[in-house]
């Protein structure tokens, strides 16, 4: 099956683990603790599987590199559990970036300071490459646990320097919360996803309305 992420066409061999709505590959990345504001938030990336899953799935790692890292994480434990949490902390440094933005607060130094960490690390093993009179970023083979970190550090950093830093949006559902890329028509998307937190908040709007109506009756 073959799908449209970020503007590049992924050839997938298995159904999609993660929800991929944010239009930008660090959003998604960073949306990958759900539910972050309430009480109990769910860790989407409980294991490095669900890291290389992650991969396979926006396709920053194509199908072989991911079933390598896949299987080599079955012997290497260890190894594969220090990149999760290296991905974790890359994550978390993105959120706190990114959130500060939209709430038109001043990044904070120590998470940029960690994301900037990251953005260096990557740059060690990113090239451009030309391809049909046109150049973009080539990673190295994703040979070791850290590979997937590399372009979503580039990710982050491309999208902090670019005119589109304006149109990342947070979710109104307040029990949500994703950030997204807001590249509809008039710039007034509302949800992370229609068919997820938009047609909840319709229900509930017709809820409150039935609600209030029966009781004027």
């Amino acid at each position: 099956m073959t799908e449209l992420y970020c503007g590049k066409t992924i050839y997938r061999r298995r159904p999609p683990r993660f929800d991929l709505v944010a239009g930008a590959l660090c959003l998604d990345f960073v949306n990958t603790l759900d539910d972050r504001f309430t009480s109990e938030p769910k860790e989407l990336l409980k294991t490095y599987i669900d890291l290389a899953r992650f991969g396979e799935d926006t396709g920053i790692l194509s199908d072989a590199e991911a079933d390598r890292l896949l299987t080599r994480s079955q012997t290497s434990s260890p190894d594969a559990q220090q990149a999760l949490a290296a991905a974790i902390e890359l994550r978390e440094a993105m959120y706190a970036v990114f959130w500060a933005i939209v709430n038109k607060n001043p990044a904070p130094r120590t998470q940029l300071g960690i994301l900037n960490r990251f953005v260096r690390r990557a740059a060690q093993h990113a090239q451009l490459v030309e391809s049909d009179r046109r150049f973009e970023w080539k990673f190295d083979e994703a040979l070791n646990f850290d590979a997937p970190l590399w372009p979503l550090a580039q990710s982050a950093a491309d999208l902090l320097a670019s005119d589109q830093l304006a149109l990342v949006r947070p979710c109104e559902a307040r029990n949500c919360l994703w950030l997204f890329l807001d590249t509809s028509k008039n710039h007034r998307r509302r949800w992370c996803d229609m068919a997820k937190c938009g047609n909840r908040a319709k229900f509930q709007r017709f809820y409150q309305r039935k609600k209030t109506e029966k009781r004027k009756d």
